[in-house]
């Protein structure tokens, strides 16, 4: 089972990809995470990785589906599947992860999109600002977040529609709610 998780900057993703993860025991595949990870090693790629990120430049296609493909073949075994958080982030993402689900004879179930009007985005970073001191959740960064996010991420939900796999859920309201929503479809999905 491979679910992809997306939704504008603030929607809650890190909150229910933890909650999905638990509930139908899938590996947590974030991108950010496997970069970050990378990046502290001492190898050629680590090093490369964090010269790339420190250049405020973002990290190659190329080289991230390869270390989700490590990723994958590193952890296939010990769970029933893999939440992908934070990657497709654009429609060549999607199809890079497309080409690397077929030749791993696996393919994506559904994709969950978080849906959050942009006065609840703004009001939660705020929130996240105060409460974890986070140093990028601050409104301006917020706004060039939301422009990356409409100009290429949005795409995606036209991309996965077309392969009739986009459940969208209200992102607002309380977190077991929101999830209930999330798990309604997944089973809907599963049962398909």
């Amino acid at each position: 089972m491979n679910i992809v998780l997306f939704g504008p900057p603030g929607a809650g993703k890190g909150t229910q990809a933890k909650l999905i993860c638990e509930k139908y025991f899938l590996n947590h595949l974030s991108t950010g995470d496997l970069l970050r990870k990378e990046s502290s090693k001492e190898t050629s790629l680590g090093m490369q990785i964090k010269k790339t990120i420190n250049d405020g430049k973002l990290v190659s296609n190329e080289t991230t589906i390869e270390l989700i493909k490590q990723f994958i073949n590193e952890n296939k075994n010990n769970k029933k599947g893999f939440l992908f958080d934070g990657f497709p982030r654009n429609k060549k993402q999607a199809e890079l992860l497309d080409h690397l689900m077929e030749s791993i004879n696996e393919k994506i179930l559904c994709v969950i999109l978080l849906n959050v009007n942009e006065d609840v985005l703004k009001e939660r970073i705020m929130n996240r600002s105060a409460t974890e001191g986070r140093s990028d959740d601050n409104l301006e960064t917020l706004s060039k977040r939301l422009h990356t996010y409409s100009s290429e991420t949005e795409p995606l939900i036209e991309y996965y529609s077309s392969q009739n796999l986009v459940r969208k859920v209200h992102g607002t309201g309380e977190i077991s709610d929101i999830n209930q929503g999330i798990s309604s479809y997944i089973e809907a999905s599963l049962n398909a």
